[in-house]
């Protein structure tokens, strides 16, 4: 009988590189940092000692990304999430995307980029129970145009509507130039910078989401990663590629993850209500219990 492991982490923080077409890469590295230090010890019933994380560096080319996705996804095991961090392109006839990765120009970005069809495509035919692809990306006006076109054929917004693994965080819209430090305004929220969604999830991983039950979902993360992003309100959870609405900003598509799923993470606010009321010898017991618990998920 096969075992299936905790989760495979795959973090691909791409830094396009100096051309100011693609500023709004400069801070992915630093989001993807902070997603492979604090996402791996948050799952409920693995913890970081049933973690599998692979950290692409920032300047790989897109098959060594591609091939990172997809040596995880061919691994057994519980759950496989992928974490985009960047800036997306699309191709000439605006139906597909690409993650621009290190060296590109404008004239070859999609070529040489991640194609957002191969990752999902590892991931679909992946060998986990269940698969989440996040997304803290930022796009350009062309490709903002290709997306507001929805689905069907004639745009890639199919992609964000209809894609065949669950989505989960932020496309923001971001004018071409180079990045300024501590300059203010919608379009400055880089991925991996202030008011991203990298750095919105990793904020509610860390301090928790109070009256939460222990173990929360992503759909039930939500609304507090909602409340950090800068541009993005909540979502009113209608669905991800839905047009921009009461609470989402002009230049943001929120991508909500879907209700269900066995995908727990650690509500370290919950644990640290149940902790206050004991003595400290108590309190270690019950630390050393958690440590020591099963690895089968609740709903197993």
């Amino acid at each position: 009988m096969r075992v299936a492991s905790g989760i495979d982490l795959v973090v691909l923080g791409a830094d396009a590189g100096p051309d100011r077409a693609f500023g709004g890469s400069a801070q992915a590295a630093e989001g993807a940092r902070q997603l492979a230090e604090v996402l791996p010890g948050m799952c409920f019933d693995a913890g970081a000692a049933g973690s599998r994380v692979t950290a692409v560096e920032p300047g790989a080319d897109a098959n060594t990304m591609l091939t990172a996705v997809r040596e995880a996804a061919a691994r057994p095991g519980r759950w496989l999430l992928v974490c985009l961090v960047g800036q997306l392109v699309a191709d000439p006839r605006g139906r597909r995307l690409a993650l621009v990765t290190a060296g590109s120009t404008p004239d070859n970005a999609y070529r040489r980029g991640l194609a957002w069809d191969w990752v999902v495509s590892a991931m679909v035919h992946g060998d986990q129970e269940e698969a989440l692809l996040l997304v803290d990306a930022v796009v350009d006006k062309d490709t903002w145009a290709a997306l507001e076109r929805g689905g069907g054929e004639d745009g890639a917004g199919e992609l964000l509507s209809y894609s065949r693994v669950p989505l989960w965080g932020r496309i923001g819209r971001h004018a071409p130039g180079r990045y300024t430090p501590g300059r203010r305004g919608r379009e400055a929220v880089l991925p991996g910078g202030p008011g991203s969604f990298s750095r919105a999830l990793t904020t509610v991983l860390r301090q928790g989401v109070p009256g939460a039950p222990a173990a929360v979902g992503p759909h039930e993360l939500q609304p507090a990663v909602g409340a950090l992003l800068d541009g993005g309100a909540q979502q009113d959870g209608s669905g991800a590629g839905a047009p921009p609405h009461s609470g989402e900003a002009p230049g943001v598509r929120l991508l909500v993850p879907p209700e269900g799923g066995r995908l727990l993470m650690r509500n370290r606010a919950a644990v640290r209500g149940a902790l206050a009321g004991l003595s400290l010898s108590e309190e270690l017991l019950a630390l050393l219990w958690r440590e020591s618990a099963p690895t089968d998920p609740p709903s197993a």
